[in-house]
């Protein structure tokens, strides 16, 4: 298997599922689901582990004990933490709200962050790299990486220039309108000649990629949503994985989008047995 380097927020999610639909104004009746790891890097990084690579975190937590709850976890699945740092203070914490359908909102109530870029990022082995992280002071790195492994990055942002990469991936719900409308367009701007391939998903209507002379889509599978939250992370681990195996950007998309309704059916990070049934 493949060695896979994923940079990205490692949290405590505090769940709390709704009886009925978030709506702005509303007195809303909820239960209380307790909480669990999340944060997009570890949504990424525990299922690629459980698949069988050898998965390095690259973020950061408090030095309360939330933060070594976010550790044990993480090993716990396998996942190697020693380029985790500590930083004094609380953990990243959020609040995810779990609508009836499986649609959740997070509210972001803290945030632990490095000061500055991590740059051990730079000499790290890996085979692949995959940033999970809105922080503007990645290119320089990820640039220099291009020749090494094969980089990955999730936008936004997408400004120019701030992602090189191979491949990007966007939700198109968190892009604005002239970009969701010119996709490749968007890769290209943010990822520079680097880019092969921009890779979009839809929720419902599955995902799609782009590149400079094609386009394919592969459409979402039946499933009964408990909890989206971290479906688009699991996606990205199931593209990393295929990718990293040397599948086409086709058969890529398609295991993408297996992982990702796998999560959406599980609420959250699939369990080790459900990753290996997609083996």
């Amino acid at each position: 298997m493949s060695r896979i380097v994923v940079v990205g927020s490692i949290s405590i999610d505090e769940v709390v599922t709704l009886r009925q639909p978030l709506r702005a104004g509303m007195h809303l009746d909820g239960r209380e689901r307790g909480r669990r790891v999340g944060g997009g890097a570890a949504n990424t990084a525990i299922p690629l582990s459980f698949a069988g690579h050898a998965v390095t975190v690259v973020s950061s937590v408090g030095t309360d004990p939330e933060g070594s709850i976010i550790l044990a976890r993480l090993s716990d699945a396998g996942v190697d933490t020693s380029q985790v740092i500590r930083r004094a203070g609380p953990s990243t914490r959020s609040l995810v709200l779990v609508e009836p359908d499986g649609e959740r909102t997070v509210v972001n109530l803290h945030r632990c962050r490095e000061e500055g870029p991590p740059r051990r990022l730079q000499t790290i082995p890996a085979d692949v790299i995959y940033v999970r992280s809105r922080e503007l002071d990645l290119a320089p790195i990820l640039a220099a990486r291009l020749d090494s492994a094969l980089v990955v990055a999730h936008v936004p942002p997408s400004g120019p220039g701030i992602r090189p990469a191979h491949v990007l991936v966007a939700s198109a719900a968190d892009l604005p309108d002239e970009e969701r409308l010119a996709p490749w367009e968007t890769g290209r701007r943010a990822a520079g000649e680097a880019l092969s391939w921009m890779v979009v998903t839809r929720g419902a209507g599955g995902a799609e990629a782009h590149s400079a002379d094609r386009r394919f889509h592969v459409p979402a599978r039946e499933a009964s949503p408990v909890d989206s939250t971290g479906a688009g992370d699991v996606f990205a681990a199931g593209l990393l994985h295929a990718l990293a195996a040397g599948s086409s950007m086709e058969t890529a998309l398609v295991t993408a989008v297996a992982w990702g309704t796998c999560a959406v059916e599980c609420g959250g990070i699939p369990p080790r047995d459900r990753i290996l049934a997609l083996l």
